[in-house]
């Protein structure tokens, strides 16, 4: 549901003045969705409610990523979505530890009374939300001469396509992470030093996420990005071969590496590679198609998983990264990470 919805998000984005009033409404949904979870009598209401929390997470991410691109220069791009994921990860990191607490003070009876705390940050943040000044986008930037809703089409044949194709073909092998703490306890982690083990890879996520963008801003975000998939087929190789539980540690920290340069650094260069009137079109419909790709690896995961071997989902995702990367390094045009669109960048500067 919400990979689907993320496309619709996105056009919906590009076609409104101001996207507060879409993050706002998506943040409300998911805050209320997590309380009412503690008052669930069986599996179907959970249900329910989380595929709720999804649609609100679809609707809010988009136009806050399309906030983000336009309320910075085209040069800081890099730096301003690192810094998101690293208060992103943040978070990640500080809520499980706040649940672990609550869990040692209530009970692990009393799960219930975690959900209902969690109203609180969900307000907060609904609050904090209303605060900030509403979109100043020019009206030239929402396109109101498109015959269709959807707008002008995306540039699949141009450098947009090239990248969203490579991206898709490394998320066929990018299984849910889920696995990844699956191969923890395998090896023979417990379940508190997994969860211990997740927040160490989320801190250094939250850590290495704002260098990472400042470090794209520099060079450029497609080597930046190009070096994260290599990075991430390391770790996966590492987790095939990895003879005890030992290894978990440094694997899962370096992987932490992984996603600090791709995340927010992946979001900035399809803003950089699409004109600004469909910029919420393209990082809705790239997320839909690369979440589409991580959906189907992760049920070819689990497949693996049962039927071959513990190690083969991780070698199949080494794999898929491999191909990815090749394909960057075949692509000249977007070897530089240059802002595609005109007006932006240092060129843009110059003139």
């Amino acid at each position: 549901v919400s990979t689907g919805l993320r496309a619709v998000a996105g056009i919906v984005a590009d076609r409104v003045r101001d996207n507060r009033v879409l993050v706002v409404a998506g943040y409300t949904v998911s805050s209320l969705a997590k309380p009412l979870l503690a008052l669930a009598p069986g599996w179907g209401m959970v249900a329910a409610l989380r595929v709720t929390d999804r649609v609100g997470k679809a609707f809010r991410g988009v136009p806050r990523d399309v906030m983000i691109a336009d309320a910075v220069p085209a040069e800081k791009r890099g730096q301003a979505f690192g810094y998101h994921r690293s208060m992103d990860t943040a978070g990640a990191v500080i809520g499980p530890l706040i649940a672990l607490v609550l869990l040692a003070v209530v009970g692990e009876n009393h799960l219930r009374t975690v959900f209902l705390v969690a109203f609180v940050p969900g307000i907060a943040t609904v609050a904090l939300v209303l605060t900030l000044p509403r979109n100043r986008r020019p009206p030239a930037s929402v396109s109101v001469s498109a015959a269709k809703l959807t707008g002008p089409p995306l540039p699949w044949r141009g450098q947009f396509g090239y990248f969203v194709a490579a991206v898709a073909i490394f998320s066929l092998g990018n299984s849910s992470d889920v696995f990844l703490l699956l191969r923890a306890k395998d090896l023979g982690l417990s379940t508190s030093q997994v969860v211990l083990a997740f927040a160490l890879f989320n801190l250094v996520n939250a850590l290495a996420s704002r260098a990472a963008g400042k470090r794209a801003d520099r060079i450029g975000k497609l080597p930046v990005f190009r070096s994260g998939l290599a990075v991430f087929a390391a770790v996966y190789l590492g987790f095939a071969v990895a003879p005890s539980s030992a290894f978990v540690w440094p694997l899962l920290a370096v992987y932490g590496i992984y996603v600090a340069l791709t995340d927010g650094v992946g979001r900035a260069l399809v803003v950089d590679l699409v004109p600004a009137e469909i910029r919420g079109k393209a990082l809705g419909v790239s997320q839909a198609v690369t979440g589409s790709a991580v959906l189907v690896a992760g049920i070819v995961a689990g497949l693996l998983w049962d039927q071959v071997s513990h190690s083969a989902p991780f070698v199949v995702g080494a794999g898929a990264a491999v191909v990815a990367f090749a394909m960057a390094l075949r692509r000249p045009s977007l070897r530089s990470g240059a802002p595609a669109v005109p007006g932006s960048g240092r060129a843009g500067r110059r003139r």
